[in-house]
């Protein structure tokens, strides 16, 4: 197990597998851990990739107490863990507000990374705003902050039910809920945040070449969010999964592990 202080007294959990193809960077998706990649870790490292996999602020091994769990924050602690671990152009891949976070990154770190691969993206917005009719309202975030404090448990238990189109199997779902229950209400921080955070100026801005991963069926981020991001990126590609939900890759895993072994063997294909 290693560790990286990301801020004095504080520290974020992460994993550096060897591996002599290309390096691949995996955030995950609110709430969850590391953890969530253990269907997409073994078929990276199987084809050679080396691999870094770590937990946000307040999420799974990483220190629960941090003051701010923000996009930017955890932003800032993905480009400082991909100079710790010294990974040379990595393809770095976010899920839901992973994504997000990726995106924040990727404005800073340029070309230093090799691409990016975004999947259920929220970014570049996750709510309504004037002359932007998708995702959410910001009644209904307010609603879910609500639910986190008052109903935590039964909140997490039900959004876990909703992730996946097809039914993942009742000890995925058990799984999934156990990472849940392991974040810190301190990273509830990072859903206001995504609330009023806006990247359709940034996305603009990320040359790289990207990938982008949506799920005909999503019901936790609208797919139409997924349709924007890939407008606005200058060097993208959309693969809709018509079969998957929130998660492609754990419901069509052949397709997505296809995909994305292609794209980091060569993203500029």
């Amino acid at each position: 197990m290693s560790y990286l202080e990301v801020q004095a007294g504080k520290s974020i959990y992460y994993e550096h597998y060897e591996g002599d193809a290309s390096p691949v960077v995996l955030v995950h998706g609110w709430g969850m851990s590391a953890r969530i990649w253990d269907l997409t870790l073994p078929i990276l490292l199987e084809a050679g990739h080396e691999v870094v996999a770590y937990d946000h602020r307040c999420c799974g091994r990483s220190d629960k107490d941090f003051s701010e769990a923000t996009t930017k924050a955890n932003a800032d602690d993905l480009v400082k863990l991909i100079k710790a671990t010294g990974v040379k152009k990595p393809v770095v891949v976010g899920w839901s507000f992973g994504a997000a976070i990726v995106a924040e990154a990727a404005g800073t770190l340029g070309d230093q990374i090799a691409g990016i691969v975004l999947v259920g993206p929220p970014t570049p917005r996750y709510t309504q705003t004037e002359g932007y009719p998708h995702g959410g309202t910001a009644e209904i975030m307010q609603q879910t902050i609500a639910a986190l404090r008052d109903t935590r448990p039964e909140f997490l238990h039900g959004l876990t039910q909703g992730v996946c189109h097809t039914d993942p199997g009742a000890s995925t779902l058990e799984w999934m809920w156990q990472m849940f229950m392991e974040t810190s209400p301190r990273a509830d921080d990072g859903l206001r945040d995504l609330g009023v955070i806006d990247h359709r100026e940034l996305l603009t801005t990320i040359t790289v070449p990207a990938l982008i991963c949506k799920g005909t069926h999503d019901a936790v981020v609208d797919p139409a969010i997924a349709d924007v991001c890939a407008d606005l990126l200058p060097n993208s590609r959309l693969i809709e999964f018509a079969e998957s939900g929130h998660a492609p890759f754990l419901e069509e895993r052949e397709l997505f592990n296809s995909e994305l072994l292609a794209f980091a063997k060569n993203p500029q294909a």
